[in-house]
């Protein structure tokens, strides 16, 4: 990924897929409204790859402010990248499978998107949460038509992923990063007690060296490793700083010592899925 010369990833289907990408989950007690009024300044700032979920519940004010940016011509259709973790109430009902975790097999759900990017619903398909033997079940799935162009997990200097990351990249798969400046502390997912990123000395040390701020340390960080990332703020200020990521570099030395900070450590666990037969993470990565 040369990111002198292009803000974009080739996928192996041959899409563009923007590096640096807006989340847009939110905790319930945000308004939805916030996430039509923060995509809409997340485009005028310069993010291109939107990032999105039916879980979400947000997704038609987002939709509502990629109409209203393109409308008012700021962006046209074909300058923007929109990632959607669809349910199984989304897919065409000649579609077998489903997309979220009571899967009944991961292969027949592969099947189900395969069928979507025929139909045209989407260019290029994905997975989310998937640990390298999951991969490899649709990998070495008879008749596969298409292999995923990415696998979005949880990713930051705490959970770097390198392991995980290795394997993708031998396989001609993108690891996108999520969580990547941390968490919310949603206390659906996350503990109060978690480890707060940003507030990381490290991080704070190499930050002020570059003039910078943590969060786009750790932004740049993931960039500089190959992996797409995702910026979720709806906080004017830190949307701003969150596209500001392309103008300087970190040192050989900067990226070693932030590998040290690895400690395996996931903001979400999700708990509520460790009885599932596919529960991801298991597995060393």
């Amino acid at each position: 990924m040369d990111l002198k010369h292009s803000r974009s990833v080739k996928l192996n289907d041959g899409n563009l897929m923007p590096v640096l990408g807006f989340g847009t989950f939110a905790p319930d007690e945000i308004p939805k409204s916030k996430a039509n009024e923060a995509t809409k300044i997340a485009i005028d700032v310069g993010f291109r790859h939107i990032d999105a979920a039916y879980l979400y519940q947000n997704e038609e004010e987002v939709g509502q402010a990629l109409r209203d940016k393109m409308a008012d011509g700021t962006v046209k259709r074909e300058d923007l990248f929109y990632t959607t973790k669809p349910g199984e109430e989304l897919l065409p009902k000649d579609a077998k499978g489903e997309i979220i975790l009571d899967v009944v097999d991961i292969r027949d759900t592969w099947e189900a998107l395969e069928k979507c990017k025929d139909l045209g619903l989407t260019k290029s398909i994905g997975v989310s949460n998937f640990n390298h033997k999951q991969l490899e079940l649709i990998l070495n799935k008879p008749g596969l038509k298409y292999k995923p162009t990415c696998n979005q997990v949880e990713c930051h200097p705490y959970l770097n992923q390198s392991k995980l990351l290795e394997f993708c990249k031998s396989r001609d798969i993108v690891l996108v990063a999520y969580s990547a400046l941390g968490s919310s502390r949603d206390p659906t997912w996350v503990s109060s007690d978690s480890a707060y990123l940003l507030e990381e000395p490290i991080l704070k040390t190499i930050a002020k060296k570059h003039n910078r701020t943590p969060g786009q340390v750790a932004l740049r960080y993931q960039l500089q490793r190959g992996v797409v990332v995702l910026a979720k703020s709806f906080n004017e200020k830190r949307i701003k700083e969150n596209f500001k990521v392309f103008d300087f570099e970190l040192t050989a030395e900067d990226m070693k010592v932030i590998d040290g900070l690895n400690r395996n450590y996931r903001y979400d666990s999700m708990p509520f899925a460790v009885d599932h037969p596919y529960y991801p993470f298991l597995e060393e990565y």
